[in-house]
């Protein structure tokens, strides 16, 4: 059996991750290390906790004691990075968090694998030569996007947000531990995210939980901004593929093709709510306009060519299908409280 580190596998993409990950391969051993902030729930991982080949582990990724605690009684293996926050709106607010957990928490866990696994610069203990570091990152390290054209894994970075920024950073702390140090790791960089356990705070689960709530379905702005829509298990996917077959030090995007904007994403939310659970007027009839946040980013999109080229991975969702399942497992989520 081999032990790899999963960080933040309460959060929304970890929790998905972790069981597909379980599942799909029986001689792994997962340890979760995860703050459990606001953003984490461990109920997320009910279908894992009673699993001989899980463990979780409640700790900070910046506590350095505690990750060389766990390496050293865990043997760890393998790093799969997900840990971040995440929010935009907090980011604005709060930055501080952002910059401790996203730059300092990243520098802290690729430090302990290089000790860990190496014996020196570009020198890899025998017995750890293929243990890996995998960095899971965003497409909003990129900047923002005009009406044409496509993130690629060339593309310039230019961070408009402290999240952003705070990812952006661990990106290239990643990349410097790489040409420093020859350490084996990738970075994946992925368009927005939607599907089942994802927080409450983000846009497809509020406008879900305000339509069914009978409240206003706040949109920012004319609710023009686009984004690369895709859904969590394809991008679930995507990570195993890169953890173990993506080349050393590269970045591959991984990206839906699903270009919406947030006032379509609302509207086809309301359209099948009318249809699944209909009520005496439509749901469209709740969305409201509110002003828009500070630095909103107009458009992302990414090119997914490479990843879909070289490792032959693809999209098993498209937004439609993909919708209907995550709103059928909110429904039945708010069903059950």
């Amino acid at each position: 059996m081999e032990n790899i580190l999963i960080t933040g596998g309460a959060g929304f993409i970890g929790s998905n991750f972790i069981p597909y990950f379980l599942e799909n391969n029986p001689s792994i051993k997962i340890v979760n290390l995860d703050k459990l902030t606001y953003a984490g729930d461990i109920s997320n991982l009910k279908e894992v906790e009673d699993n001989s080949r899980y463990t979780f582990i409640e700790g900070d990724i910046c506590d350095r004691n505690l990750v060389e605690q766990i390496f050293s009684k865990h043997d760890i293996r393998g790093v799969i990075h997900f840990a971040a926050e995440s929010h935009v709106d907090n980011s604005i607010l709060n930055p501080d968090a952002f910059i401790q957990t996203n730059v300092f928490g990243t520098f802290t866990l690729l430090d302990i694998a290089r000790h860990y696994w190496m014996e020196a610069p570009h020198l890899y203990k025998k017995e750890y030569l293929n243990c890996r570091f995998h960095h899971i990152s965003t497409d909003e390290v990129f900047g923002t996007l005009g009406e044409k054209g496509l993130f690629t894994e060339n593309t310039s970075y230019a961070p408009n947000s402290p999240y952003s920024a705070s990812k952006a950073s661990s990106d290239f702390i990643v990349r410097s531990y790489f040409h420093t140090y020859g350490m084996n790791v990738v970075t994946t960089n992925c368009s927005n995210n939607y599907g089942p356990k994802q927080h409450n705070e983000k846009l497809i689960p509020t406008i879900i939980r305000k339509a069914l709530s009978g409240e206003q379905i706040p949109i920012y702005g004319d609710g023009k901004n686009i984004r690369d829509w895709l859904y969590v298990l394809d991008h679930c996917k995507g990570i195993e593929l890169v953890y173990k077959e993506g080349k050393v030090a590269e970045t591959y995007n991984i990206g839906g093709r699903n270009e919406r904007n947030n006032l379509y994403i609302a509207t086809t939310i309301c359209e099948l709510l009318d249809k699944i659970q209909p009520k005496s007027n439509s749901y469209k009839d709740q969305i409201s306009f509110v002003t828009d946040r500070p630095g909103h980013d107009f458009r992302y999109a990414i090119d997914a060519t490479k990843i879909e080229n070289e490792l032959g991975w693809k999209a098993d969702e498209n937004f439609e299908t993909g919708i209907e399942k995550t709103i059928n497992w909110y429904l039945k989520k708010y069903s059950n409280r």
